[in-house]
């Protein structure tokens, strides 16, 4: 019996983001690192042109070849296959056009994304996340980083994290100023005391709370918080859990996600689906099969049954 021969899988790096975020100086900075060198040839596809340009100095050092698409409905598998066949690269990075729909993106079955990377002007970003929301959403939504640029003076970088977090909540967020990488949210930054015997978070302070948990548990291990929420069972869950979460709008109003932590609650078989609660509880960071390791765990002092909050859906629009 003949089998067919295994398809050697090539790997991508997909660079997006809107025009002058600085995909182009991103890519160019990495491919001059020692550790990004490799004896292959790498195929680098350009889908719209900037005002930074490649030097030929740097392509002929890194063993990099050029290929420009510039309209989208040039962007295509049999296309693709072609600058493959012509230029047999050992890897590819796509300097993605920031216009085209990233919903639509088709590559080769052999051609594997290892990264995908947001490149993102932190100076035009507020106007590109008000007129271009869904396009945003579909930009960040599988990158595994994020990087904000060109970040100097600019204090509302705890809003533009909330805002990218709650479309993609395991992406690696960065900060960057002329002066390199910045922290984006100070303690003192939070719409809460952490320092008060019980954090009692409202619409907005649960949304930032728990986004902020993701990145920062150490600021609530062994802290106690108080919120509304509501009663979501899963039924791969032990009987003593469930979890206590708010929904939360991320980009439209057919983009929504359940926002909430696994919470261990000795009466937890007796809640009701859906219901709502007040819920009083220690955070703690523990293993979780859902997390594939550690993260935001929640010990119940309290659970209280109350009516729904007059918003029940918390907007990160």
């Amino acid at each position: 019996m003949f089998r067919r021969k295994k398809e050697v899988m090539i790997p991508v790096y997909l660079i997006n983001g809107f025009l002058e975020s600085g995909k182009t100086e991103f890519i160019k900075y990495t491919l001059a690192q020692p550790y990004f060198q490799t004896r292959g040839t790498t195929l680098l596809i350009l889908c719209e042109e900037g005002e930074l340009e490649y030097e030929q100095a740097l392509l002929k050092k890194t063993k990099t070849v050029m290929e420009v698409i510039e309209d989208e409905e040039d962007f295509t598998i049999e296309q693709l296959m072609e600058l493959e066949k012509k230029h047999k690269p050992e890897r590819i990075i796509i300097e993605f056009n920031g216009m085209w729909n990233m919903k639509d993106i088709k590559l080769p079955i052999h051609w594997s994304i290892d990264q995908q990377i947001t490149m993102i002007d932190a100076s035009t970003f507020p106007m590109y996340y008000t007129n271009m929301k869904s396009m945003v959403a579909e930009m960040v939504r599988k990158s595994e980083m994020i990087i904000f640029n060109r970040c100097d003076g600019i204090k509302e970088l705890s809003n533009y994290k909330r805002n990218v977090k709650a479309v993609n909540q395991q992406a690696e967020i960065i900060f960057e100023d002329s002066q390199g990488e910045i922290e984006e949210m100070m303690e003192e930054e939070l719409p809460y005391d952490l320092n008060k015997p019980v954090i009692e978070l409202d619409n907005e302070g649960y949304g930032i709370w728990y986004l902020d948990s993701l990145d920062h548990i150490e600021r609530y291990v062994g802290k106690t918080v108080q919120f509304v929420g509501q009663v979501l069972r899963p039924s791969t869950f032990p009987s003593d859990y469930f979890v206590p979460g708010r929904l939360a709008m991320t980009c439209c109003a057919d983009d929504m996600a359940f926002l909430g932590f696994a919470c261990e609650y000795d009466g937890a078989s007796r809640l009701t689906q859906k219901s709502w609660v007040k819920v009083t509880a220690t955070v703690a960071n523990e293993y979780w099969p859902d997390y594939n390791g550690e993260g935001p765990v929640l010990h119940a002092v309290s659970v209280e049954k109350t009516k729904a909050p007059k918003e029940e859906v918390i907007n990160f629009m």
